[in-house]
């Protein structure tokens, strides 16, 4: 097991991958994630994901069990990039910087992980990322996408919501994408200071954008090796 990391004891797996230097509050947050997976995860048992198409990419599957693979592509997808970001910090980065960025690190790892044990056997692999875009030592690189990420996460949440079948999935997702709309207020105020629910990202009847899995997967694939398949995601 890598030193940088531990795993959550969770019932009937390996367990939920967590940074080492989390601390007893973030802990005690990550077992309650843990005891919604269980719960998940049981109401997962007898689905069985779509298989994969070699010539389409990764298949992310049919019904709820596409949709919360879509969401978990997206988690993979923000947890590599933070991690890249705390492991190497750009430069005049300062330690409340450090810190909060650090959470939402933590956040999205806890995300990653919680798809990954509640889809089980359904799950679809590591996706391979592709950063070359951007500049980890500077702070406008890193902060602009973050920023396209977070409005991205937000986005992609409120839109899938009504694809959702199942009443437990829903409510997760709601509380998912509360925390993905907290970070990306916090990266857009650090950004330009009060830019947190500008019309960028809120509409004139004070609601948050949605998009739909074929416009975010479109703006993610810039940022993934790994082809993603969504064809078979419900649209209704």
């Amino acid at each position: 097991m890598r030193k940088d990391i531990e795993r959550l004891p969770e019932k009937g797996g390996e367990g939920i991958i967590l940074p080492e230097n989390a601390s007893r509050r973030k802990f005690l947050s990550y077992v309650g994630l843990a005891a919604s997976v269980v719960t998940a995860s049981s109401l997962l048992t007898s689905c069985d994901k779509d298989d994969d198409d070699n010539n389409n990419g990764v298949n992310l599957g049919s019904g709820d069990i596409g949709v919360l693979n879509y969401a978990y592509a997206l988690e993979q997808l923000e947890a590599a990039f933070y991690t890249q970001v705390i492991a190497s910090q750009f430069t005049g980065i300062t330690a409340s910087e450090v810190a909060l960025l650090t959470d939402i690190r933590d956040h999205e790892v806890a995300h990653r992980e919680f798809f990954k044990a509640a889809l089980a056997g359904n799950a679809i692999g590591s996706l391979e990322v592709d950063f070359s875009s951007i500049n980890f030592s500077s702070r406008t690189s890193v902060l602009n996408t973050a920023k396209a990420f977070e409005d991205l996460g937000v986005s992609a949440y409120n839109g899938a919501g009504k694809l959702i079948t199942t009443k437990a999935y829903l409510e997760l997702a709601g509380k998912i994408v509360s925390v993905e709309a907290r970070h990306a207020a916090y990266i857009r105020d650090l950004i330009s200071n009060g830019s947190f629910a500008d019309s960028t990202v809120v509409n004139a009847q004070g609601l948050d954008l949605a998009k739909s899995p074929s416009e975010v997967l479109a703006t993610a694939a810039t940022f993934l090796k790994t082809k993603v398949n969504a064809s078979n995601l419900p649209t209704t």
